[in-house]
């Protein structure tokens, strides 16, 4: 087992080497609910151990949490400034505590690096890279830095020098296969992120779309997401959540009124388009479910 939190070069884009291209298609999993984050930890690790069997594709899965805390393998316990305001997992994954939540869209990454190539630096830098190209969808310029985990956004408005972070980076490699990934701040309640100190960085905020004055929906967001990842880590394949499992909110969860927050999406047949034709009918039948 590996754990991963990588700082990268300065610059907006860090072009990693060797390509990390992989011409099987990758499975694209979108989660409409929220999801409990012990239950998405056990399916991760049930669905790397297959993937490193061979006996499963490799996995994106895009998803939403009810608000917690998550504290990385570096995690200062000086950074979890509200112990009782949410939820706090102890995780695997590189870094120090983090925040999710509605609003903030995640994707965990289960790649395998035997096939894709053994490198873990060109690995972070392609996560950064395809964040950076995401962002770049909304003219929004993504930057790293090579003292702070992550995707920063400048804000010479608030002073010189101001810098806040808009998607956090925490992976964990075990036997090569990767789990965890990035998320990207969407429209979250930023308020929700003051019982930390994120990804142990107190001399920088962190930010959002929406703080940055984008209207953006999270269905957008997981087009751009998509076509950022086919440029820089090959084809996928969007399929259902029947298709993988069944995970949402236990029934005795109380996450909170969340606008997107919507029934799971199983869509027939979709192993046998292309991302896009699936991508096309997920978000028809949202379109018809809100026209009822």
């Amino acid at each position: 087992m590996t754990a991963v939190g990588v700082s990268s070069g300065s610059g907006s884009i860090r072009r990693p080497s060797p390509d990390l291209r992989s011409a099987d298609p990758v499975d694209w999993l979108i989660s409409d609910q929220l999801v409990d984050y012990e239950a998405a930890v056990q399916f991760m690790e049930k669905r790397a151990a297959a993937i490193a069997l061979g006996q499963a594709p490799e996995l994106v899965w895009l998803l939403e949490h009810p608000p917690l805390y998550t504290a990385g393998s570096s995690a200062s316990n000086a950074d979890l400034l509200s112990p009782d305001r949410f939820p706090v997992y102890r995780t695997g994954r590189g870094g120090r505590h983090t925040y999710h939540g509605p609003g903030q869209r995640i994707a965990y990454v289960m790649l395998d690096l035997n096939r894709r190539g053994r490198d873990v630096r060109a690995f972070v830098g392609t996560l950064e890279a395809w964040i950076i190209e995401t962002l770049g969808h909304f003219n929004v310029r993504g930057e790293t830095r090579p003292d702070r985990v992550g995707v920063w956004v400048r804000r010479p408005h608030k002073g010189p020098g101001v810098e806040e972070k808009i998607a956090p980076i925490g992976v964990r490699l075990k036997r090569w296969v990767s789990l965890h990934g990035l998320a990207i701040n969407v429209d979250p309640d930023l308020e929700h992120f003051a019982g930390i100190v994120p990804c142990g960085v107190a001399e920088h905020g962190v930010t959002s779309l929406a703080d940055l004055g984008l209207v953006v929906s999270m269905a957008e967001v997981d087009m751009a997401l998509a076509a950022a990842f086919e440029t820089r880590l090959g084809p996928t394949r969007l399929i259902s959540s029947a298709t993988a499992v069944e995970i949402n909110v236990p029934a005795n969860a109380t996450p909170g009124p969340h606008p997107r927050q919507e029934p799971g999406v199983d869509l027939d047949h979709a192993e046998s388009t292309t991302f896009f034709q699936s991508l096309y009918l997920h978000l028809l039948s949202r379109l018809r479910r809100a026209a009822r």
